[in-house]
């Protein structure tokens, strides 16, 4: 919501506002389990889509939504996607992740995230490396992988990794100047 939020410019979480936002991906992933699909979300591809396409009227998700839906329905129009090339299709995969990883680290920018500070390098880093080489955990039939084993991983060292990691920061005159006042 943040990350679409950025890119578009408004305030989604004041309009839909999360609670709608949270009741449409469980009404979406209700749905879809009728069908037999798994749960389901969208948020980082639809923001790397409009990022780069700079498509922000919702209208245009609503058609591409639709058509979505109508090629999950007609095989023939599935088939027909499945005789794009291998190697347009990754380079189209490169672009789109490649925006979604951009628009993160841009949200971290925005927020003023100090990425010089060890701590904070640390957990982006591990939490990139992991998403970007395919990092899998697993135990039995239970396994974390791609962005939900992105997102506990940075919980996690948010949580367990110390606040001051004891490296000396690089600082400003400005703000030696108002440390001493």
């Amino acid at each position: 919501m943040l990350a679409i939020s950025n890119v578009t410019r408004k305030d989604y979480l004041k309009k839909p506002g999360l609670h709608r936002t949270m009741a449409g991906d469980g009404a979406a992933t209700i749905a879809a389990s009728l069908f037999g699909a798994p749960p389901n979300t969208t948020y980082s591809e639809v923001t790397g889509a409009v990022m780069l396409t700079k498509a922000f009227n919702p209208k245009i998700m609503t058609y591409a939504a639709v058509t979505a839906i109508v090629l999950a329905f007609v095989g023939k129009l599935g088939a027909m996607l499945l005789t794009i090339p291998l190697p347009v299709m990754g380079g189209i995969m490169i672009l789109l992740f490649g925006s979604i990883a951009t628009v993160g680290l841009n949200t971290l920018i925005r927020n003023q995230v100090d990425l010089h500070d060890s701590r904070n390098l640390a957990i982006v880093g591990v939490t990139l490396v992991f998403g970007i080489g395919g990092m899998a955990f697993g135990i039995g039939d239970f396994s974390l992988q791609g962005i939900s084993l992105c997102g506990v991983v940075a919980i996690v060292l948010n949580l367990v990794l110390p606040r001051q990691m004891g490296e000396n920061h690089i600082v400003d005159s400005a703000q030696m100047e108002e440390e001493k006042h």
